[in-house]
């Protein structure tokens, strides 16, 4: 069993700088794939950026890609969404989740536990 708690999100200018934390429980964090999800209003939750279980091998969606970097510390049991260059449609709420996988995956239906969700805002 894995818990997952954001934190990190908040309201930003575009342009601006956040960095997302997610912090698991459960003694077998290690092993999974994890990754970021984001839900803006009045459209689906969509992938953002996954990592693999070691932290060697990183996945991005296209609209992110360059800007957000995907980070993980299976010490601290924590992984990391560092955003950058944020713009207006990266306003969305971001949840973290884990996947019992030992490659990265891309699709909600893989993932097995969620985060709560941590709320993300750029203004213009």
């Amino acid at each position: 069993q894995v818990q997952l708690v954001e934190s990190g999100g908040g309201l930003v200018q575009a342009g601006g700088s956040l960095r997302l934390s997610c912090a698991a429980s459960g003694h077998t964090f290690s092993m999974y794939c994890m990754g970021w999800f984001r839900q803006a209003p009045g459209k689906e939750r969509e992938f953002v950026a996954g990592i693999n279980w070691s932290g060697s091998s990183t996945y991005y969606a296209d609209s992110v890609k360059g800007r957000f970097t995907i980070s993980r510390d299976n010490a601290k049991k924590t992984v990391y969404l560092q955003m950058n260059s944020l713009k207006p449609e990266d306003t969305a709420v971001y949840y973290c989740a884990a996947a019992n996988r030992n490659v990265i995956v891309i699709t909600e239906n893989e993932y097995d536990y969620w985060g709560q969700g941590t709320q993300v805002t750029v203004s213009s």
